[in-house]
């Protein structure tokens, strides 16, 4: 029990119907905040940050990110909500809002069931033969994204902002399927697209949390840093002592590339939280027998040399020259991006020219996949879209807009779209067959997204249409073909949403005791 470390603070125990009555009305009360964003006609909300300062934003994962109830039972409902949501970002990287709405729709059906007539484990086989069938669905539907499409898509996500839609597919567009499309912030009020070279690092994440730069985002970021590569490991620091006395000394930062001691580690890391050094250390790219060749890969569009004690190399005579350069690098917890320099180097070309005959040549599919993705890490681009504005909250809720619509497009551009609006969903609950309680609640549960989006958009009377894929566009208040309209959502987003849904809801009704650190009551007793 040492790492759930269980606190000595006094603790206030909830059972059965107070618990869950609680459990559920923290729910509801982040649910109503966040779904009041949810579809094209979704409105803003206006929260107050930690130093007093109001924040205007249409992004359901940061509108459930500033709510935090005063009960603390009520809490724990809402803070499970938020983990539902914010699996779903990591997942998909938008959906929050649907994933929230469903959330609290599900928890209601479960809670409004007679459990002395049907049993907890019952309700939830149910709900997830349920959820496969609604996702055998929705993969049934679910359709490839062409560049009309990919526009439509974008656009939706930037709550039918077409202007940063047709930007956003302009980028992906441009980098192609596999590449990389980044967000900063403009240096004019203009929101812009700019192609540079660069490549993405997958399965080089953080190694450390010290190392994030940006705390809002747990990123590591480096501008202009210098890079090192070196496949032996770095066993102390007198073996980098000469590279890091050059960067102290021109005020630059350093990625590191490569295997290193905890010892040096711990001190690089130390240095870099006092502030001394900009640093950043991943893990070496490529796996097994591709290892090597990614690394020189690496090194030939960076200019770095790389180190390898097994060819020969002393890691004592390493020197800045051996060093290559960057434009920017970003790390997060999976991968990283490197925007790299031009060089004019025929080397790059004559290395691409090599793998695309590999590539060609190659028969093992395995083997040939690893090799297209150098070939992609070669000649790859990386999309930046610089944001603009008027002034800094509109920038913060741009900047919102147009984070949520990247996510989104690259997911469509993975799995593919589906009808949009609420309408896959509430589909697959008029064509799935019911054949216990447990399956009727999720069936039921999903026609939820649907019905909030219209209830945003001012519809009193709210009809289910009844022809499969055609919904009502809230904007004009005529039915039409979703697709062909343009409404779409991303396939991997709609799963994710609900599965996440599902996974949280069914996790809370299973409880039955709650115990919370039991608050001083400073209110009043009618507040």
């Amino acid at each position: 029990m040492e790492y759930n470390n269980p606190s000595l603070l006094i603790k206030e125990l909830n059972f059965g119907e107070d618990a869950k009555s609680k459990i559920s009305a923290g729910v509801e009360k982040l649910a109503k905040a966040v779904k009041s964003t949810l579809g094209a006609s979704g409105k803003c909300v206006i929260y107050e940050d930690a130093r007093g300062v109001p924040v205007i934003t249409k992004d359901g994962v940061t509108v459930a990110e500033s709510v935090v109830l005063y009960d603390p039972v009520e809490n724990l409902g809402a803070t499970l909500i938020k983990e539902a949501a914010n699996n779903t970002v990591r997942e998909a990287g938008d959906g929050t809002t649907t994933a929230t709405v469903l959330a609290e729709s599900l928890l209601n059906k479960v809670n409004s069931t007679d459990l002395s007539k049907n049993s907890i484990r019952d309700i939830k086989q149910g709900v997830n033969e349920a959820l496969a069938d609604v996702n055998d669905y929705l993969d049934s539907i679910k359709i490839d994204v062409t560049e009309d499409t990919l526009n439509n898509v974008a656009s939706i996500s930037c709550n039918n902002d077409a202007e940063l839609g047709a930007i956003i597919s302009e980028a992906y567009v441009k980098v192609g399927k596999d590449g990389v499309v980044l967000m900063e912030t403009s240096e004019s009020e203009e929101t812009y697209v700019d192609i540079v070279d660069g490549v993405q690092l997958k399965d080089c994440g953080l190694t450390s949390t010290h190392f994030v730069t940006n705390v809002d985002k747990q990123k590591a970021e480096l501008e202009n840093p210098l890079v090192l590569i070196c496949m032996s490991e770095i066993p102390n620091m007198r073996k980098i002592q000469n590279v890091l006395e050059y960067i102290i000394k021109h005020n630059k930062a350093l990625l590191i590339v490569a295997p290193i001691a905890q010892q040096v580690k711990a001190a690089l890391l130390m240095n870099k939280v006092k502030g001394n050094i900009k640093i950043n250390i991943i893990d070496l790219p490529g796996f097994g027998p591709t290892k090597k060749d990614t690394c020189e890969d690496l090194a030939i569009l960076t200019g770095a040399t790389v180190m390898n004690e097994e060819l020969g190399d002393d890691l004592d005579l390493m020197k800045p020259e051996c060093l290559g350069e960057a434009e920017l690098s970003v790390t997060d917890e999976k991968s990283t991006i490197i925007t790299t320099i031009e060089f004019d180097d025929k080397d790059l070309e004559e290395r691409i020219d090599q793998v695309s005959k590999l590539v060609a040549d190659e028969k093992n599919g395995y083997i040939k996949k690893k090799l297209e993705q150098r070939l992609s890490m070669l000649s790859g681009s990386v999309g930046i879209i610089r944001v603009g504005a008027d002034s800094k909250v509109e920038l913060k809720e741009k900047r919102d807009r147009v984070e949520d619509a990247i996510y989104a497009t690259k997911a469509a551009l993975k799995e593919g779209i589906v009808p949009g609006g609420g309408i896959a969903l509430l589909n697959a609950s008029q064509k799935i067959s019911t054949d216990s309680v447990g399956k009727a609640l999720l069936l039921e549960a999903i026609q939820s997204p649907f019905k909030t989006i219209m209830h945003n958009a001012g519809f009193e009377v709210i009809e289910s249409p009844s022809e499969e894929g055609v919904g009502v566009d809230v904007v004009t208040g005529k039915e039409v073909n979703m697709i062909k309209a343009g409404i779409i959502d991303p396939v991997l987003v709609t799963k994710s949403a609900l599965k996440n849904a599902v996974s949280v809801v069914m996790t809370i009704v299973s409880a039955d005791c709650i115990i919370s650190n039991a608050r001083q009551d400073t209110y009043e007793s009618d507040k």
